[in-house]
């Protein structure tokens, strides 16, 4: 089937996410055919290095061949059975490796579809537990200002992006929200910045903190809300703040979770021990839409009674714990462990930051943000006084679409181009996409 013929089907039927159809349809949009290493082709058989990972989900590079075996290997078995008062083969193993490699405060695993119904499991999770705990008086959450949780409807009501929430305001449960911190917008020291924040949180917690059910946190670095990267010390601050409150810690480490930030996890950099953790995306190595919210035993165990105590979990999905993808996020974590792949971004970092040094030095970067393959790279009008462009410019979609022309593909949050490969990018591949990157950037802001 030619482009034309696709791109008509595609106008006709298909509703793309967070986008804009009528200038969608209005360009010359882009329909992939395949994958291969870093890099997609479309149907047109042009090649484009995939520098957000397709949309970060991917670690491995497409088209695996040790991920494609382990899945046709399940197929051959079977596809799917229901995990609804029954167990599968995959789930229980995946369950267990989950168990070993996150922090050791966490020993049970709940599977969804999503990062956000990741958190949305949590949400029911932290609810529920000082329900069973006869503290019905915490009913609350408290969450970041500009932080994305997902897009169901407990996720947004816990999230803070204006643009991609307000319009569901009506819709949403209130939530007690404050600053996260950033630097490059504050007036003032990182430290006074990270101070700030905290004193906020206290605050908070001081006048309402009896009512706090959970705080929700993405942990080290704020992914949709423009790759902000944490201040040092902060998550480890937020974490002595909930054991001196009493409430529990909710970190969503979706977008963060299996080595994007250097580490396995995130919580890893500060030692942090959190109550519910949630995953998603580079789970099943980009392959398959599978989640998991990993719980202690302590709430776990705020469960368990007989049934006329009315203590059972009532949340599942039809697809809970599939076989296909729990296949593949086995194989996923074996690549994982066989490629060191922890090792090989760690060992890039440098190279990586190296790299980007040029782009920090462009007219029209205000920052590049940074923690291990997890980079957010902020266009300004102004260097000097940080003005933002103008809303309606779209400068930052403006440099993602001419990177597309020169043969790469991501996408901007704002003005903030983010910048996240896949984690078995090589040395030369990393400085092919940061070169299209800074040519993209130089050409399109006029700099």
């Amino acid at each position: 089937m030619t482009y034309e013929e696709l791109l008509e089907k595609n106008r006709q039927y298909l509703w793309n996410p967070f986008t804009q159809m009528k200038e969608y349809c209005e360009d010359e949009p882009l329909i992939i055919e395949r994958g291969e290493g870093v890099k997609l082709i479309d149907v047109k058989g042009k090649e484009y290095y995939d520098g957000n990972a397709s949309v970060w989900v991917n670690p491995h590079g497409h088209n695996r061949e040790e991920i494609n075996q382990a899945i046709m290997e399940q197929l051959e078995k079977i596809a799917h059975s229901t995990l609804l008062g029954s167990a599968n083969v995959p789930a229980i193993l995946l369950a267990e490796r989950l168990v070993a490699i996150t922090p050791e405060s966490l020993q049970k695993v709940f599977y969804s579809d999503s990062g956000a119904t990741s958190v949305e499991v949590a949400l029911k999770m932290a609810y529920l537990y000082w329900q069973h705990r006869g503290q019905s008086e915490r009913q609350r959450f408290l969450s970041m200002g500009n932080a994305y949780h997902g897009d169901t409807v407990g996720a947004v009501s816990v999230g803070g992006i204006d643009r991609f929430h307000s319009a569901f305001r009506q819709l949403i449960f209130p939530v007690e929200r404050v600053t996260y911190p950033y630097p490059y917008r504050f007036q003032g020291t990182e430290q006074e910045c990270m101070e700030a924040s905290l004193k906020e949180l206290r605050t908070v917690l001081d006048e309402k903190g009896s009512e706090i059910a959970a705080i929700v946190v993405e942990p080290m670095v704020q992914g949709a809300g423009g790759l902000i990267v944490m201040p040092s010390g902060y998550l480890k601050e937020v974490e002595g703040l909930c054991r001196a409150y009493g409430t529990l810690l909710i970190v969503d480490e979706v977008a963060t979770g299996f080595g994007r930030t250097g580490k396995m996890f995130a919580c890893e950099h500060e030692g942090i021990e959190p109550d519910l953790l949630c995953l998603g995306k580079k789970l099943t190595g980009g392959y398959l839409p599978v989640a998991a919210t990993l719980a202690s035993n302590e709430i776990y165990d705020a469960f368990l009674g007989n049934h006329a105590e009315g203590k059972t979990f009532f949340h599942g999905h039809s697809y809970t714990g599939n076989q296909l993808g729990c296949a593949a996020a086995l194989a996923s974590l074996d690549l994982y462990e066989k490629e060191n792949r922890i090792g090989h971004v760690q060992a890039l970092d440098a190279w990586l930051g190296q790299l980007l040094s040029e782009t920090a030095q462009l007219p029209h970067v205000g920052e590049v943000r940074r923690l291990g393959w997890m980079v957010g790279i902020e266009l300004v009008q102004d260097r000097e006084t940080k003005e933002s462009y103008p809303w309606k410019e779209a400068m930052g979609a403006k440099v993602c679409r001419y990177a597309r022309e020169l043969g790469m593909l991501t996408r901007p949050l704002g003005d903030v181009i983010t910048f996240l490969p896949p984690l078995v990018s090589s040395k030369e591949e990393l400085q092919a996409m940061v070169s299209i990157l800074n040519q993209a950037i130089r050409e399109v802001t006029g700099s």
